[in-house]
This record gives structure tokens, C-alpha cells and sequence, in this order.
């Protein structure tokens, strides 16, 4: 048998950089639609398309009854497992009539997004279109009253917005160090620099939060360059407040890079406007960037220098620093290499490319 047009759906994911539990694939006349803002695979591409050119059946009899028959995609860092859900078209009057309400049911869901997502800063730049596509990625949570939501040290695997409620940043003494209502985003630092969580959340009130999963989070932002901007506005604004709490940037200020991460660190000397050099003593070899009124003139890593030199740097988690204000004649002369917001993104991309 062979079925030209079906639906399949992931029943389960293993570290997967793409796809999620629950999405589905729809295959028409031998053409495959992906789920929305996710790119096509094609190792999983090719598994699907052998899955609906065999002759087998897509149900098996056990000895529980009918079991449906799994396929498997493994051929990158993830494993996903998929099965045959319906096919595409229904033969019935009552199974139409069941979609559309199954459709309509799930389009009143979106609709508490969207209306709430609609009126938040973040997606203002967003047409309608898009920002209702965009919201079918959300999944929605609820926590009662003093909740954990978050606890430092865990991994970054969401992003998190307020859509009710209020919640709290906890700090180890289990004070509070401030609270987030409607419209507030966390957890994006995590996603962002690939850090485990710098502090705890709790739900203050009985809180409603649409979640975006690290995966959704990376092609949402490839899918929407305009949504770069906001996060890297907050970035600097996370940055510049950490400057406040830690006094002016001066020279000869050093550090360690388990403490501050190379993107907070040239993110911090951005947002200052700072001029100077920043030397890197690591493991493999010392590494000097450079800065003129904030801006990336000049990166030497070993042997490779420019944007490559820059990208590699931001994947750094262990060495020291060392920032010196001021530079030669010759230095203040240097071209800027490219917008440093560009720039950032572009590492973080990369970053998250190795990573999966």
C-alpha cells in the first residue's frame, strides 16, 4: 500500500536540534510540508518519504492489540521517532466536520496567545500573519501560588513570558531581588548564552507563562530578524546594568571567564562605548580584541583573525582577561569589522549550530 497523502507525528525526541513531540508532517502527493518556522531535514526527509513508498501496512497486530508501526530518524546528534497519525483526506462527512472542530478548538487556544501577545513590546515589529504563526511555537503554563519555576544552576531550555500572574527573582539567601508581571520575558540569558541559570523563580501569584523551547527559540529568531534586535537591546540593557552594580569599566580591570563570559564581557565594553584592548589568556594560546568607542576593530586568536577570531571567542568558557583603556595612533585608525549586534547573533548562531 502506498499512501500518497498521510500525516505522521513525532512520538518521541531525543536530543533532536530540530523537531519536538507532537509536531506533525504532512505528506501530499508525494510533496512534505514541515511544521511552521522549522527548516526541512533532510535526513528526515528521506525516512518519510521511504515510509510512504513501502507496501506495508502502518498498524501492526501484538499481543496488546493494534500497535502503529514507529520510524526512525537518527542519523545526526538527535534521535526523533515518528508514526502514522490519519491520512491527509477524510472519507466521511462526520470525520470533515470533527477537523474543522478540532482546528477551530486549537485556533480559540492561539487566540488567548495572540491577543495578549499582541499588545507586548517585543512582537510590536510582527504583522499579524506572522506574529500568529509565530504563536502556534508557544505552549502555555500554569503555576499556583509559590511555585519554582526556575532554579539556578539548571539548563537554559526555555524562554518565558508573563501572560498573568506575577513572578520573583530569588536570590541564595532566598530573598527577593525583584518580581515580573504581564509582559515580562525570562530565561532568555540561558538561551542566549548557552549559561545554566544565574538565579531561581518563583510564581508570586497564580501565573499563566507561554514557554518557547531553546530549539523553537534559535529558528524563531532566523525566521524573524526583526525579533534580533529586541533581544540584543535587552542584552544591553542586562549589560549596563551589570556595569552599574559593578562600578565603570577602568583599565587594568581583570577577571575570569567562568565568572563573565566572553559575550557579557565584549557586550559590557560595547554598551560603555569603552577604547581599549581586551587580552584573553587561554588554554591554547592568548587572544587580543579591540575596541574603539565600543565598536570591534581588530581581533587576533592565535592564528586567525577578524569575524572568525571574534566567533571562535564567544564559545570561550575558561581563562582570564585583562582590559586596558587607550590605543596607538595606528589602532584608532582601524575600520570597524561589522555591527557588533550583527556580530554577536552571528557568533550565537554558530555557537548553537556546534552545540546541536
Amino acid at each position: 500500500m502506498e499512501y500518497r497523502n498521510a500525516i505522521f507525528i513525532v512520538s518521541e525526541e531525543r536530543s533532536c536540534p530540530i523537531y519536538n513531540v507532537g509536531e506533525e508532517f504532512k505528506v501530499e502527493d508525494m510533496a512534505l510540508t514541515v511544521p511552521e518556522a522549522k527548516p526541512a531535514c533532510l535526513m528526515m526527509v528521506r525516512e518519510l518519504m521511504k515510509a510512504v513508498s513501502t507496501a506495508q501496512s502502518f498498524e501492526r497486530f501484538t499481543h496488546y492489540g493494534i500497535r502503529k508501526v514507529k520510524f526512525e530518524c537518527g542519523g545526526c546528534t538527535g534521535i526523533i521517532r515518528f508514526e502514522f497519525k490519519k491520512e491527509k483526506e477524510f472519507a466521511t462527512l462526520q470525520m470533515k466536520l470533527l477537523a474543522a472542530a478540532e482546528q477551530r478548538a486549537k485556533m480559540r487556544h492561539l487566540d488567548k496567545f495572540y491577543d495578549t501577545l499582541r499588545g507586548l513590546e517585543i512582537f510590536e515589529p510582527l504583522d499579524e500573519d506572522s506574529l500568529r504563526d509565530l504563536s502556534a511555537q508557544l505552549r502555555l503554563k500554569e503555576y499556583r501560588e509559590n511555585k519554582i519555576i526556575l532554579k539556578k544552576g539548571d539548563p537554559g531550555t526555555n524562554l518565558y513570558i508573563v501572560l498573568e500572574g506575577r513572578v520573583a527573582v530569588i536570590g541564595d539567601e532566598g530573598q527577593t531581588l525583584s518580581e515580573m508581571g504581564v509582559g515580562d520575558i525570562f530565561g532568555e540569558m540561558s538561551l542566549l548564552s548557552g549559561e545554566p541559570v544565574t538565579t531561581s523563580i518563583h510564581s508570586r501569584d497564580r501565573t499563566r507563562l507561554a514557554t518557547l523551547s531553546s530549539k523553537d527559540f534559535k529558528h524563531v529568531l532566523n525566521r524573524y530578524p526583526v525579533l534580533q534586535v529586541f533581544f540584543y537591546r535587552m542584552l544591553v540593557e542586562r549589560a549596563q546594568a551589570n556595569t552599574m552594580r559593578s562600578g565603570t569599566i577602568s583599565s587594568g580591570m581583570t577577571g575570569r571567564l567562568s565568572e563573565i563570559n566572553a559575550v557579557e564581557l565584549f557586550q559590557l565594553i560595547n554598551s560603555s562605548q569603552k577604547t581599549g584592548k581586551v587580552l584573553l589568556t587561554l588554554d591554547d594560546g592568548n587572544a587580543v580584541v579591540t575596541f574603539n568607542e565600543g565598536e570591534l576593530v581588530k581581533v587576533q586568536y592565535r592564528e586567525i583573525t577578524g569575524k572568525e577570531a571574534f566567533f571562535t571567542l564567544l564559545a570561550k568558557g575558561e581563562g582570564n582577561f585583562t582590559y586596558t583603556s587607550g590605543l596607538s595612533p595606528e589602532d584608532m585608525e582601524l575600520p570597524v569589522i561589522g555591527g557588533f549586534m550583527g556580530l554577536i547573533m552571528e557568533g550565537m548562531r554558530r555557537i548553537d549550530e556546534q552545540e546541536g
